[in-house]
């Protein structure tokens, strides 16, 4: 084989230079490509060719599965025939697969002679291909084909070399760039869902003549599986709750947004705590299939008397701070949800007297660790309510999380912080 060009340090410079100025107004992986094996013809004849990478390497969009082992990014000359059949692209086969599987060169004067060559166009007699390193990894091909027998020869796997290498360069490139894309795109889906999510949980307090009541759920991550929530029923009761789905971030979330939309269809239908805890631990295992699990407490306030019925499931249990002495704790009601199947659940009926101040959280505010591992814990937490039991329950709260952050030496959160307090007015 005659080069078109000697390959000396000069042309190698010259052409790196070409190269570059092709390549440097696009970050598209085909465009790319496409512009070196333009440039691979300039040097050496070929009747096809084309530059083939590993699927698995190849960034693409979230949820999109390849159908085939190797991808032909940019390619020309081959005969058209459905990739399903193509036997290089769909299993790795032929010299092209020998190649990325061995990190080899090969070349085949003959290819009618070589047992590893599988037909990608009638007319091919002679082929070079040359893998493409990641390191020390193959992770693709620069193949060349000619209609003449014996057409390629060393000279050319040196040219080759040099274009593979330059193709290597410009696929990480090309890939950092996509992955700049998929890590945005994945930004912006986490965003939308924060905000979808952040609606999903009360938009403002209900006003109840006589009580106060106030709440703040804070997610670990973007998005997060604990939810408390207003439910306004018949006759002036409101439905109370708080949650917390087992594990975080977005598998989570999407629990949590079926617990709350079952949740709030069936408090319409059947009100009173236990049979509503018993309803949905039978039908929470279609959302979580068995993996997840719920802790929940559903109450309903009864305004006029101060009555509170409630059951708990599985849950931290609420505390009901009164004038004097210890918190009681609210235990009552059966186990987590989506557990074991129809179970039943008992439920309780407390009473909030004048001045009585009622806490619900999750376990993400008293497992709060420090520096040294230990936990903030429930005795913690009601100091914290005892020492500015008198404030008005936002300021209650903000004295909470940050009695929680001194304690722990960071804002930062490991596990989803949510609080809700009514208390009845003294």
């Amino acid at each position: 084989m005659e080069l078109r060009i000697q390959l000396t340090a000069e042309s190698k410079y010259q052409l790196l230079l070409q190269i570059a100025q092709k390549v440097r107004d696009t970050l598209d992986l085909d465009e790319i490509l496409n512009h070196l094996l333009d440039m691979v013809q300039t040097v050496i004849d070929y009747d096809a060719g084309g530059i083939f990478v590993l699927s698995e390497d190849l960034v693409t969009p979230t949820g999109v599965q390849p159908r085939q082992l190797i991808a032909g990014i940019a390619r020309r000359g081959f005969d058209e025939h459905p990739v399903e059949s193509d036997a290089m692209l769909m299993l790795g086969q032929g010299i092209v697969g020998h190649v990325i599987r061995t990190g080899e060169v090969v070349v085949a004067p003959d290819v009618r002679r070589d047992p590893r060559y599988v037909v990608g166009r009638e007319r091919t007699r002679a082929e070079i291909a040359v893998p493409i390193l990641r390191g020390e990894r193959a992770i693709g091909a620069l193949n060349l084909e000619s209609d003449r027998v014996g057409a390629y020869d060393a000279g050319a796997v040196e040219v080759l070399r040099f274009f593979a290498d330059a193709a290597a360069i410009s696929i990480e490139k090309a890939m950092l760039h996509r992955r700049i894309l998929a890590q945005r795109h994945v930004a912006e889906q986490l965003e939308l869902a924060h905000k979808i999510q952040a609606r999903l949980l009360p938009q403002s307090t209900p006003h109840v003549p006589g009580y106060e009541l106030a709440g703040v759920c804070r997610a670990a991550f973007d998005i997060g599986g604990d939810y408390f929530d207003y439910i306004p029923l018949d006759d002036g009761r409101l439905g109370l709750t708080i949650a917390d789905v087992s594990g975080h971030g977005i598998p989570a979330a999407l629990i949590m947004s079926a617990f709350r939309a079952l949740l709030r269809t069936q408090v319409q239908r059947e009100a009173r705590p236990a049979q509503v805890a018993a309803t949905m631990n039978r039908w929470l295992p279609d959302f979580t299939g068995g993996a997840d699990f719920v802790t929940a407490v559903y109450g309903v306030l009864d305004p006029a008397t101060g009555d509170f019925i409630y059951s708990n499931c599985g849950h931290n249990p609420p505390l009901l701070f009164r004038a004097a002495g210890a918190p009681t704790a609210l235990t009552v009601g059966g186990p987590a949800l989506s557990v074991v199947g129809h179970l039943p659940y008992a439920a309780e009926t407390v009473a909030l007297a004048p001045g009585d101040l009622l806490l619900l959280y999750t376990d993400g505010v008293v497992e709060l660790t420090n520096g040294e591992g230990e936990e903030f814990g429930v005795a913690r937490l009601e100091t914290a309510v005892r020492g500015a039991h008198s404030r008005p329950l936002p300021a209650l709260i903000d004295a909470i999380v940050a009695q929680t952050q001194a304690f722990a030496g960071s804002a930062h959160l490991l596990d989803d912080f949510t609080l809700l307090l009514v208390r009845r007015a003294a």
